[in-house]
């Protein structure tokens, strides 16, 4: 990723094919499915109630985020529009602070008429920032103190085993084409994990990922996050770029705090909670878990449930917000 996204900010003519993502995502969504067995299930019904404080903490998060940027940024924002071009500023910075996905929340953005090349800019730099900064936080973590790995946490089958692998990536891959006919968000993600959870939860071990096929998908993955950061990207407004990249590492030390919380109330690891509720995308904190052995489906299932929280009520609140503004 960062070597890639250095060649696009030199103006190299980078690029990432579709089809390589998402067959990395199937790959990947296959692989941290497989962590879901029936012991692990039972640990994360026991954590809702975790679960749930950290989808309104990151709801509250999102919404500080965006009033301080509208705050700093509005009259900037408003220069040369017209009055009644409030709104959409409002939702420029909303969208721009929400913690979602990138596309997701460049979308809703674009349909209550904000700026989305601010909101795609202040998305990709926060995910910029979490990709790098927590994985060599984990690995200085680890170096200091130590991380034991909890065995009852890794995925169930171990060993890639034929034909059993070939069963697996046949019944993964058409969950992902489900949830594509379905338009639903990440299908090759998604899709591919929720089979491959449902067939470890019920007891089916045919085969583990291997290990050098996980490797391929995380190189494209990487590339494909990398292309993301073109030349034009420093050139956007960089006074917002600014206030972006403090507020993401506010919002990223707020998370790790609340994380620290959940791992004394839990008894689970630090590092495992501090991944969980970070503002970082699915799989870039599931893969970061997954390579250093740190509670794998107790990450995914923060990030799953808050994606979808995210989803269903950013928008909701967004006019809720925009309503209850005095009249300009």
């Amino acid at each position: 990723m960062l070597a890639t996204a250095a060649c696009s900010l030199a103006g190299w003519p980078t690029r990432s094919a579709d089809e390589l993502r998402n067959a990395g995502q199937w790959v990947i969504g296959t692989a941290l499915g497989l962590y879901f067995t029936p012991q692990v299930g039972e640990l994360v019904l026991s954590l809702w109630w975790a679960i749930v404080l950290g989808i309104v903490w990151a709801l509250a998060l999102g919404y500080g985020f965006g009033l301080w940027l509208h705050h700093r940024h509005a009259d900037q924002l408003m220069q040369g529009l017209d009055p009644h071009h409030a709104n959409a500023v409002r939702a420029t910075s909303y969208f721009s602070g929400a913690i979602g996905g990138a596309s997701e929340m460049t979308l809703l953005a674009e349909r209550a008429g904000a700026r989305t090349d601010l909101v795609a800019a202040a998305h990709s730099l926060r995910l910029l920032l979490v990709v790098i900064l927590l994985p060599f936080g984990m690995q200085w973590f680890q170096a200091h103190w130590g991380l034991h790995v909890n065995t009852a946490l890794l995925p169930g089958p171990r060993e890639a085993q034929w034909p059993g692998l070939l069963w697996l990536a046949m019944v993964t891959g058409g969950g992902a084409l489900v949830m594509r006919w379905l338009k639903r968000t990440n299908p090759w993600f998604m899709g591919a994990m929720l089979v491959s959870m449902g067939l470890t939860l019920s007891g089916q071990q045919w085969s583990a990922v291997p290990k050098e096929l996980s490797n391929a998908a995380q190189l494209v993955i990487g590339i494909s996050l990398g292309v993301r950061f073109q030349k034009e990207f420093i050139r956007t407004a960089p006074q917002w770029m600014l206030s972006v990249l403090v507020g993401s590492l506010s919002m990223m030390l707020a998370a790790a705090g609340l994380g620290w919380v959940l791992a004394e109330a839990t008894g689970l690891h630090p590092a495992t909670m501090i991944l969980g509720t970070a503002p970082g995308g699915i799989a870039e904190m599931a893969i970061t878990a997954k390579v250093l052995e740190l509670g794998v489906p107790v990450v995914t299932a923060f990030q799953v449930c808050r994606l979808v929280a995210v989803l269903m009520l950013v928008s909701p609140l967004y006019h809720r917000w925009v309503e209850n503004q005095p009249p300009d």
